[in-house]
């Protein structure tokens, strides 16, 4: 097997939280992981990506080629969009619909949503409003990485048991936010995916 996953977002929104959520989980579930480092202005407010490479084989560069990553995971909608040329064109997008405005010039939501909407296998949801359903918008993330886990190759259960290993030290409280979250955004994927999941 092998994900090869590019995440994207803003300083700020969990996107080193995803990453290191999804390579806890692929190292107990014995893959090989490697991660580039985050890229980008990772204080609050600049873009951020980073690659991650999983595989039952052995990994030789952690950056993944333009055109090759099997996933784009996205925090923020734009930064989505930024990151296309590196989707294969049998890949999936899985992003939030909601803007972080960080820049006077940013486009028309809309403008970005249908951009989105024309790649052929995407996920789209709103994860801050989700998060706040659950108690807290600050799982936003994790409602993310929720609608992205159909598509990566590692067991729910191991992703669930990342959380509780992350965050087990900060309280049960917020160790159950961020199952409800996980799940919740994996509900509301396979609620909205346009395709079969490719599994």
């Amino acid at each position: 097997m092998k994900n090869d996953i590019i995440l994207a977002g803003v300083g700020g929104q969990g996107i080193l939280s995803i990453a290191a959520i999804i390579g806890h989980a692929a190292v107990q579930s014995g893959l090989y992981l490697k991660q580039a480092e985050v890229h980008g202005m990772s204080q609050r407010g600049g873009d951020v990506q980073s690659h991650l490479r999983l595989s039952s084989e052995e990994i030789a560069s952690d950056l993944i080629p333009q055109g090759k990553a099997d996933m784009v995971i996205s925090v923020e909608p734009m930064e989505s969009l930024r990151y296309l040329p590196f989707l294969s064109p049998d890949g999936w997008l899985i992003t939030n619909t909601e803007p972080f405005i960080n820049i006077p010039n940013y486009p028309d939501k809309e403008e970005v949503m249908k951009e989105i909407r024309k790649l052929p296998q995407h996920v789209a949801l709103d994860a801050g409003a989700i998060a706040e359903e659950i108690g807290t918008k600050k799982a936003a993330n994790v409602v993310i990485l929720g609608a992205a886990s159909p598509f990566i190759d590692i067991p729910l259960g191991k992703l669930e048991d990342a959380i509780r290993f992350l965050f087990g030290k900060k309280g049960d409280e917020l160790v159950d936010m961020n199952l409800k979250a996980l799940r919740a955004g994996r509900e509301v994927a396979g609620n909205d995916a346009e395709k079969p999941f490719p599994r």
